[in-house]
């Protein structure tokens, strides 16, 4: 791997949208461990998208979701729609960007693309505290707790953040069936796609820990 080859220096334009994104606004050029780096921004993206939004999104969403009876009626929360939509944003985008970064640097996978440890981290929140914990009750029910509160006060708490953070980065950098073999897949794909799994995998740990009450 490398961060910057001399390619960098060819020809063609240097796709500067694609560059932040894929850094993760300049996160994979931090050192050392830039995948550290990202894994901690996916961290601190998840805590953006949850925090300051949580008693803001029922008047911005409710008009639109009462149009659409059927979003409502499965029990879930607004914050969770809004989780993720950004996770397949960065996960889509974060794929696009990638692989043009690392077809104007003609390598494989470059160091200083972090977004898939963005889109991973998040993966591993979403996954093992959110997806789980839905539906909670009826949506329409007068004295309804949403998951966003719930999320905030009940399940994110320090020990999530952390035993979360350290799964994901064991399992990245393990790389266990199919996390490897996905790396082989052509494009930004295979930049992207095994940090997925590596975020499943961390979902899981996640899930086998609440279940032995050792995030309470």
């Amino acid at each position: 791997m490398t961060s910057e080859p001399a390619s960098s220096a060819g020809p063609n334009k240097k796709p500067r949208i694609s560059y932040l994104i894929a850094t993760a606004f300049g996160l994979g050029y931090l050192k050392p461990g830039p995948g550290t780096w990202g894994s901690l921004g996916g961290v601190a993206l998840t805590l953006a998208v949850v925090g300051p939004f949580t008693d803001r999104l029922s008047p911005v969403f409710s008009p639109i979701y009462r149009r659409f009876p059927f979003l409502m009626s499965r029990g879930y929360d607004e914050l969770l729609y809004l989780e993720i939509v950004v996770a397949l944003l960065v996960s889509l985008g974060g794929a696009f960007a990638a692989k043009r970064v690392a077809q104007f640097l003609k390598t494989e996978d470059p160091q200083i693309v972090v977004i898939d440890e963005v889109s991973g981290m998040m993966i591993t929140f979403l996954v093992g505290l959110g997806v789980s914990y839905v539906p909670l009750r009826d949506v329409q029910s007068p004295d309804f707790v949403g998951f966003g509160y719930i999320f905030l006060t009940r399940i994110l708490n320090w020990k999530c953040l952390l035993l979360g953070f350290i799964l994901f980065r064991v399992f990245d950098i393990w790389k266990p069936f199919p996390a490897r073999q996905a790396e082989k897949l052509p494009g930004g794909w295979g930049i992207m796609t095994d940090d997925w799994i590596a975020g499943i995998y961390a979902a899981l740990g996640l899930w086998a820990a609440r279940a032995l009450g050792l995030l309470a």
